[in-house]
């Protein structure tokens, strides 16, 4: 996962834009820069308003949703756990590791493998997923070494600019070549610029060679390097150098100056970056007879060798260059049963995993040891993706606790172990390890039952008791008000918790060390966070269409 948008572009669409209503984590340097980079792919778009995906208004709430995780911290959702390697690629890009029932799956993302001149390597695991979804961008095509790499650029940087052309080029390489030092170099990206503020807050995220030479002078201190606001500001007169954005050439600066030199056989355009189809610069790189495409084969075939995954599933590359890649695999790992896919988009992976699987007793099962190989009997529940067994018995005294009428059924009546919970809502034993739930629909019962089940989905926690007194206890509107009162006040607790009564009849609930203020005449409810307040709101409204009216008598 990285801030780029081929990754992360459609996230505040799919976050604003759905009925999705999950969470979302990114690591602390990835969240600052994608939200610069999504601003500036609002503001460059060339659609109509009416075709945009989203506009910054969306893309402010989407911000506010995301959380940071830091890298190697363990964090759990709905009994699934998650956490992150440095993938080097970019500042702040992590591979996931994520365990569903002790079955580990490592999606990459980008990734690198070699240390570059600013950013740490992808780390090396210290065990081996089930599953490897890794990216296969370039294929089978094969990385030149960086020194390699380097002195072909800065040999035709320095061809293009002894001819009076103009060109872009790295800031050590012109320092080491005072002949170059007359020839102005421009940064013509906004973008960058904010950018690299960023870097600069994340220094302890580069290699070491950057963070010894933060301790002595700023390494992104260009100071051959002067500003370009825009192209009216530029004197375009003999050679030069400009780093441009966007990297397409589909508009902006870039596309202005290319169109502007491209004419002139003495000028040179570089594109350092990869880029997608459609667009100008994409053109530009299929037109040319000959182009050498650098890339890394051998960093995936290395990094899969070490990390020995029995399964791994292909993403985020052109579909040949994918089937390329999917064989060499084949190939390289034939002696290792490895199972190897590459998925269309939108197609489902289906693998089955079986495992052991671990559940806790509680209540008076938990009392005493088993001896080993003896069989523990009781009710088994499971939440998320834990287990837990209790005694039938702990069931019927829990929900004593909390209702007032519970009352046993005779066997002839009910075929079996049963009872019945505040006359609406029968329990029944199956099989002495299952039970089942028998109630007739209407808001009273359906509390009743929302009640018995988070009790057995939350036995092992304390609950709060909560007496739902029986319908001729009270005639007068005022009495009913009261009780219904007390109920929500209750159910409001066993949701969010910190629920105090405030000034002027408010509710006052605190999540998390947020805040919010409901008012129970309008249902209003006041939050800084715009989540809990949603939150909020949506479970009042249940409640109240759940126990208002409270009916005098069972019909």
């Amino acid at each position: 996962m990285n801030f780029h948008l081929d990754h992360a572009a459609s996230l505040p669409y799919f976050l604003e834009k759905t009925t999705f209503k999950g969470r979302v984590f990114m690591t602390h340097a990835t969240k600052a820069i994608y939200k610069l980079f999504l601003s500036d792919y609002v503001k460059v778009s060339k659609v109509s308003v009416e075709d945009m995906l989203y506009d910054e208004q969306d893309i402010l709430r989407f911000m506010d949703k995301i959380e940071v995780i830091d890298f190697h911290q363990t964090l759990e959702v709905n009994g699934i756990r998650f956490w992150c390697y440095t993938a080097g690629h970019v500042l702040g890009a992590a591979m996931f590791m994520v365990d569903i029932a002790g079955v580990r799956v490592l999606y990459t993302g980008d990734y690198s493998r070699k240390e570059d001149r600013h950013l740490r390597a992808a780390e090396i695991l210290q065990f081996s997923p089930d599953i490897c979804i890794i990216e296969s961008t370039y294929g089978v095509q094969l990385h030149q070494p960086r020194k390699v790499r380097e002195k072909r650029f800065t040999d035709v940087i320095h061809s293009t600019i002894s001819q009076g052309g103009c060109v872009l080029i790295p800031d050590e390489y012109w320092s080491n070549h005072p002949e170059l030092h007359n020839i102005p170099i421009y940064y013509a990206s906004p973008l960058a610029k904010r950018c690299m503020a960023v870097y600069q807050t994340y220094i302890n995220s580069m290699n070491e060679r950057i963070c010894n030479q933060f301790a002595n002078s700023n390494p992104f201190d260009f100071k051959h390097i002067s500003t370009l606001k825009s192209i009216e500001n530029f004197n375009d007169v003999g050679p030069s150098v400009v780093m441009a954005s966007p990297n397409g050439l589909q508009s902006g600066l870039s596309r202005q100056l290319f169109e502007t030199w491209c004419s002139d056989k003495k000028n040179a355009c570089v594109i350092p970056g990869y880029v997608v189809e459609g667009t100008l610069a994409k053109t530009i790189i299929n037109e040319p007879k000959e182009v050498t495409l650098m890339n890394d084969f051998a960093q995936t075939s290395m990094f899969l060798k070490e990390l020995m995954p029995p399964n791994i599933i292909l993403v985020h590359g052109e579909a040949n260059e994918m089937g390329k890649l999917k064989q060499k695999l084949i190939t390289r790992f034939a002696d290792r049963n490895t199972k190897i896919i590459s998925p269309k988009n939108c197609q489902s992976v289906e693998m089955y995993f079986y495992s052991d699987k671990m559940a806790k007793t509680i209540g008076r099962l938990a009392e005493n040891t088993p001896e080993v190989g003896e069989t523990v009997s009781g009710l088994l529940v499971k939440k998320a993706l834990t287990y837990q067994i209790m005694a039938p018995d702990d069931l019927h005294h829990k929900l004593k606790q909390i209702f007032k009428s519970v009352v046993s059924l005779p066997d002839e009546e009910s075929e079996g172990p049963a009872f019945r919970v505040h006359e609406r809502l029968t329990v029944k034993y199956e099989l002495e390890k299952h039970i089942s739930l028998h109630w007739r629909s209407d808001p009273i019962s359906d509390m009743v039952l929302d009640f018995v089940v988070a009790l057995v989905l939350n036995i092992s926690r304390e609950i709060p008791k909560v007496v739902v007194e029986s319908e001729e206890a009270t005639k007068t509107e005022e009495e009913n008000n009261k009780k219904a009162e007390k109920v929500i006040h209750a159910l409001l607790v066993s949701l969010f918790g910190d629920v105090k009564f405030g000034e002027n009849g408010k509710l006052v609930i605190s999540v998390d060390g947020n805040v919010a203020h409901l008012h129970k005449q309008s249902g209003n409810v006041e939050s800084e966070n715009e989540g809990l307040r949603e939150s909020v709101r949506v479970a009042f409204q249940r409640i109240q269409n759940a126990v208002k009216p409270i009916p005098l008598s069972v019909s």
